[in-house]
């Protein structure tokens, strides 16, 4: 498989909390969810009630964007990640690894889990100024 760059996933795992984009109805939508990232499989799992406008809008266009930021107001140090890909809820075995991941990471979530989704990239742009103003480092599937 075409893994992303070590500095990409570095990144990832660093981090803990995605703002995903959905849209419906040509009207776009932000939700904010704790992840864990599946390095093995380049994954992201996350969980979210089905019922909230990003859960109906996800079953109705599995395709979503998702952005990582580091917040920082020094410029030298400004990095961020922009992702897209697919969404997919968590089914069959995957689930079971889906919720182990997650509450591995996140235990008292097992008082309220909803919907396990399983975010598939297929595009990465990090943006990491510590490489130089303006570095950018591109992953894309296949």
């Amino acid at each position: 498989m075409n893994q992303p760059d070590k500095r990409i996933i570095e990144f990832i795992n660093e981090h803990h909390v995605l703002n995903l984009a959905t849209t419906s109805d040509n009207q776009p939508y932000m939700a904010h969810c704790f992840y864990v990232y599946l390095e093995i499989i380049n994954a992201f799992v996350f969980t979210s009630d089905k019922n909230t406008r990003h859960g109906k809008e996800m079953e109705l266009n599995n395709k979503v964007a998702v952005g990582i930021p580091f917040e920082t107001k020094t410029i030298g140090k400004i990095q961020g990640l922009q992702i897209t890909g697919v969404v997919e809820e968590a089914k069959g075995k995957d689930i079971s690894m889906a919720k182990k991941a997650y509450l591995k990471s996140y235990p008292y979530a097992v008082l309220h889990l909803e919907t396990m989704w399983i975010l598939y990239p297929d595009y990465y742009k990090f943006t990491d100024n510590r490489l130089g103003f303006g570095k950018k480092l591109i992953w894309k599937k296949g």
